[in-house]
């Protein structure tokens, strides 16, 4: 047996064990979620005895989980759909148009990469509170766009970059205006960049507890990690339903990763091998 076979063999026996180790903890909130309260505290590692769905009954019933589904899925969305679009913008004018303040203009936004939004949170606040948005989900909207444009404006200037020029001089010879070739030549090809942006802020959206936490007091405008916190009583907790609303939490990514993996491990890689 070669040394380059063994080696292979090593490598795959530990990416396995360490894909095993990884999601263990997401089989363990799976199984969980299907026992009562009993099962999880006397037999936390076995498999349900009788697999139960009055978990996810009382998620739906008695704590209303999915209206908070609902605002989760309209905050993300609408944040990814308007991030792209103003990320993509931003992004193909600094890379292709060379001007005066263009470099300090780039800048000045991956200085937002540098400061922790909550530092602001007092003058965030009254600045919320001026444009009347608090308790509305748009307050959480422009919150995660301004704060994830820094991380997309470097992601897809970095990748605008690396697509050769002669595209875009193809399209002007065929009569193409500037948004044309946007559009229908530079958008196509940015699956990997885009994929890797949508990724990232998604998680960090879908996640979202602190602003919130802050800005949202209507029971039927709360998200789903404001919801969860119903789950927790000051004595006693309902593991059983709280490790089935994490596992309907988790679905939203894990499918999202599933799908857009393979862009997001590009668009990480782009440009750092010509």
């Amino acid at each position: 047996m070669s040394f380059k076979i063994v080696k292979r063999s090593l490598l795959y026996t530990v990416a396995i064990g360490y894909a095993l180790i990884s999601l263990f903890p997401l089989v363990l909130m799976v199984i969980s979620s299907l026992k009562p309260n009993i099962e999880i505290f006397t037999k936390p590692l076995s498999l349900p005895s009788k697999i139960s769905y009055t978990s996810y009954e009382t998620l739906f019933v008695k704590l209303n989980y999915a209206n908070y589904i609902k605002n989760s899925i309209f905050v993300s969305g609408v944040t990814l759909l308007l991030l792209l679009v103003f990320s993509i913008m931003l992004s193909y004018y600094l890379a292709r148009f060379k001007f005066k303040w263009s470099g300090l203009l780039f800048f000045y936004f991956l200085i937002g990469m540098m400061l922790p939004i909550k530092l602001g949170l007092v003058p965030l606040f009254l600045l919320i509170k001026d444009l009347n948005l608090v308790d509305s989900l748009w307050s959480i909207i422009l919150i995660h766009i301004g704060t994830g444009m820094s991380m997309a404006v470097l992601i897809l200037t970095g990748f605008f970059r690396t697509l050769p020029k002669e595209l875009e001089e193809a399209g002007r010879i065929d009569g193409a205006s500037n948004m044309g070739i946007l559009m229908k030549i530079l958008i196509p090809l940015m699956r990997p960049a885009i994929g890797t942006v949508v990724i990232i802020n998604f998680i960090g959206v879908w996640n979202e507890f602190f602003f919130p936490m802050i800005f949202i007091q209507d029971e039927a405008k709360k998200t789903i990690p404001l919801g969860m916190l119903k789950l927790f009583g000051e004595f006693t907790t309902d593991w059983s339903v709280l490790f089935a609303g994490l596992t309907l939490s988790s679905l939203p990514m894990i499918i999202i990763f599933a799908f857009a993996s393979k862009q997001f491990m590009e668009g990480l890689t782009a440009g750092a091998v010509k």
